[in-house]
């Protein structure tokens, strides 16, 4: 039931060309199917998509258990009444310590090939296990120990609601590094955006958008080449760009692949429910859409391995209200999260 959680999206390009007319121009693609849902999640083969996998991994992400201070779960710094994300310029993670980067929303990352801010994570599965462990973040032991304290797998071993659903989502696998990562992953693929009004527009809605969504999508296209960076369905290239932000000493993408272009560059985020993740930028910069257009029309801050795809744009005040205007069209209305029970014993 997992392999099509998405309706199938035949005939929707047969609408695509009367959605065109809305606009005006021929300046835009004559195709828009890109820009539509895929439809299938993406996940591997072994470790596909089930109701006992997601519940187990919901339990883990919302359990503060995971933190060797038992009281940072996932969802503290990715919480879905914000965005899945926490509204703060840069995380705060074990002991209070302030971190220098911001907590990205996890949503949609089901269709990203590589996971963090400087892509240093190949799937979602390697990505998991990362801030749990870290000392900075969640500060928590997952390999054994030798006097068992603060230990998760102990932990969790412990508990016999956590033994019996990590035997109906993974039989015979145990509760190990390697289960917690995918029963951690599937929930996370589960984590998609709704249908905003711009998916509703390119399906056929023709009073979808507004006037100044429709003159925004324009300028996003063509003028603005905002298109360039966040590209396709999920408005994102996966690419890694230096975007001139001023005061930027992060190495970024540096740190994994040492190419001069990628330093201080940092992964394309999704624009995907974009009014709902501020602050913005990997370091919190910018709390408002109409800075970051404001950023993008200067050029950038910082000239120091800029990306090419950077340049001025001279857009006037009414174009830059339109683009902010388009980039809200595509925050769809949040999907309801119920929290789950916890094991006690």
């Amino acid at each position: 039931m997992y392999r099509k959680l998405l309706p199938n999206n035949f005939g929707q390009k047969i609408l695509l060309a009367t959605c065109l007319c809305l606009i005006g121009t021929s300046a835009l693609a004559a195709d828009l199917s890109h820009y539509l849902r895929p439809v299938e999640i993406p996940q591997p083969d072994n470790n596909r998509i089930t109701p006992q996998r997601v519940e187990l991994g919901k339990m883990l992400f919302f359990d503060p258990r995971l933190s060797g201070s038992n009281w940072i779960s996932c969802a503290t710094c990715h919480n879905p009444g914000l965005g899945w994300s926490d509204a703060l310029p840069t995380a705060i993670g074990h002991g209070q310590k302030i971190l220098h980067r911001s907590t990205p929303t996890i949503l949609n990352t089901a269709y990203q090939p590589l996971q963090l801010w400087d892509g240093r994570a190949r799937s979602l599965e390697k990505q998991a296990l990362g801030p749990i462990e870290d000392a900075g973040e969640m500060a928590q032991s997952i390999h054994k120990s030798v006097d068992k304290s603060g230990n998760l797998i102990d932990e969790l071993k412990a508990l016999k609601g956590y033994r019996d659903t990590f035997e109906a989502a993974y039989p015979g696998e145990g509760i190990t590094k390697k289960t917690i990562a995918k029963a951690l992953s599937s929930f996370q693929r589960t984590i998609v955006s709704s249908d905003a009004a711009f998916d509703r527009w390119i399906k056929g809605d023709k009073k979808a958008m507004s006037k100044s969504a429709l003159r925004g999508f324009k300028l996003f296209e063509g003028k603005a080449n905002c298109v360039k960076c966040h590209s396709n369905f999920n408005f994102t290239d996966n690419g890694f760009h230096n975007i001139g932000l001023e005061d930027a000493t992060d190495a970024g993408r540096y740190a994994i692949r040492k190419v001069n272009i990628l330093i201080g560059a940092f992964k394309t985020p999704t624009l995907r429910d974009i009014a709902l993740t501020a602050p913005y930028m990997h370091n919190g910069a910018y709390a408002t859409l109409e800075e970051v257009v404001e950023h993008y029309n200067l050029g950038g801050i910082s000239k120091a391995n800029l990306s090419p795809n950077i340049k001025k744009l001279n857009l006037s005040k009414k174009e830059k209200a339109d683009l902010v205007i388009f980039m809200k069209s595509l925050t769809g209305k949040p999907i309801p999260v119920i929290y789950p029970m916890l094991p006690v014993e």
